[in-house]
């Protein structure tokens, strides 16, 4: 059933993006009175699910069968329709190659504009209906559980991150991507009250890649917040709201510390103290053969940190939402930046549709939803405007070119250009298929 909400996700957010790049192009065609011929979500070689051609209306409407995007087919261009015959013929005043170059730019420019506007949208509305909250690095006044990836980096349990090279760490969800980001030559801890700096080596960026969701995790009291029935510990004492402070003796601050001490007792029974409302409460209780007391503790950070929180009005929304939709088109650029750099491995990380299923949740949250979907949208549109023949990029840079010499590809030219870059797609296709596959069974 999980599998079932994930792919519904997938398809209704791909669907609504595919319709929107594809209406961007489809506007401005009209707009600049260019017949556009069919206007289609799915691919249909063959055959199509449904086709629909209105009355007095240039332009084929339907759904294909292969769900692998959509397409707008816009009359006299050389598209991924490969429509040579077509071309052959004499330039006709409503065709995409008898407009002049800005024209065209415009219209190859539509789709990624428009999949830009609906993120900024999303946004925005998601900034109005719901609001921001988030919490600072600086926060998080009892550290960060540290991966063994991250000790290794030069990170310690405990440590409060302050700076990366010389600039401030900001929100807590964030630090990972940022460290990789950045690639500070120096990182700037917070260690037991004194300031440490330590350098930062660039070899660890392939490893960071693949770990970035489980660097950091900010430490928390042990505060139960409830003893199931059918725990060992049921009848031992403990209240909601109890503080653990001390195992056998051993001070404990944070559930991060509980858990490692408590391994160490596994099976066995064990004295402990909590504070309780200001009274300090011995009780003997006992960790399962696992390590665990089977109590219920509190992970709600807004009940130990300072969280950060904005409202905004629909006059600020917008400028908000415009701002998040900036932030995320740079974020995406440098991913790509780092699939395209060998040395970071980022490229094993490339993925397709599996890839894109698991970021949508298990069960279905109409704002998860449409905050993915922007991010989609941004990804989309960033992906288009790559320099690749086959892609909206590739067009744009012909058409750039044509505006800055005065020269016009020939069709001969754009047919092969077309050719290479389909062949470009499909090899990347292979690999973000490849390494889905590969994660599959790994």
């Amino acid at each position: 059933m999980d599998i079932l909400i994930k792919a519904a996700q997938v398809v209704l957010a791909l669907s609504i993006l595919i319709i929107v790049h594809e209406f961007g192009h489809f506007l401005f065609a009209r707009l600049f009175r260019i017949r556009v011929e069919k206007f289609y979500l799915f691919f249909n070689p063959g055959f199509s699910l449904f086709k629909y051609k209105p009355k007095n209306s240039d332009t084929e409407y339907g759904l294909g069968w292969l769900p692998f995007g959509g397409y707008c087919k816009v009359s006299g261009m050389i598209d991924e329709s490969m429509d040579k015959e077509a071309m052959k013929k004499e330039p006709q005043p409503w065709e995409y190659r008898s407009k002049p170059a800005w024209q065209r730019f415009f219209v190859m420019f539509g789709g990624v504009l428009f999949n830009l506007i609906f993120a900024i949208i999303l946004y925005s509305a998601l900034l109005f209906t719901h609001g921001e909250q988030y919490m600072l690095a600086k926060d998080a006044t009892y550290g960060f559980e540290c991966s063994d990836l991250a000790q290794e980096v030069g990170f310690r349990n405990g440590d409060i991150i302050l700076e990366y090279g010389n600039k401030p760490v900001g929100k807590i969800n964030e630090l990972e991507i940022d460290l990789i980001y950045s690639r500070p030559e120096s990182i700037t801890v917070l260690r037991q009250g004194e300031t440490v700096t330590f350098p930062f080596d660039e070899q660890f960026i392939p490893s960071l890649i693949k770990e970035r969701k489980f660097l950091f995790q900010p430490r928390i009291p042990f505060v139960v917040t409830e003893v199931p029935d059918s725990s060992a510990n049921y009848l031992a004492g403990m209240k909601p709201g109890d503080h653990l402070l001390s195992i056998n003796d051993i001070p404990i601050v944070t559930v991060q510390e509980a858990q490692t001490v408590l391994q160490q007792y596994a099976g066995d029974s064990i004295s402990t103290l909590f504070d309780r409302n200001g009274d300090t409460i011995a009780i003997s209780l006992y960790v399962n053969p696992q390590g665990f007391l089977n109590v219920v503790f509190d992970i709600d950070l807004a009940h130990f940190f300072s969280i950060t929180k904005k409202e905004y009005s629909i006059f600020s929304a917008f400028p908000a939402g415009a701002k998040k939709a900036y932030q995320t088109v740079s974020n995406y650029i440098k991913d790509l930046r780092l699939v395209f750099s060998p040395k970071t491995e980022a490229y094993k990380s490339v993925g397709s549709f599996i890839a894109i299923g698991n970021i949508f949740p298990s069960s279905w949250d109409w704002g998860i939803f449409w905050s993915i979907s922007a991010f989609l949208s941004i990804m989309l549109a960033v992906l288009n405007l790559l320099p690749i023949p086959a892609l909206d990029g590739g067009h744009i840079l012909f058409v750039l070119f044509e505006m800055v010499t005065g020269r016009k590809p020939g069709d001969k030219f754009l047919e092969y250009a077309q050719v290479v870059g389909m062949i470009f797609l499909f090899a990347i296709m292979i690999l973000a298929f490849g390494n889905d596959i590969f994660r599959l069974f790994k």
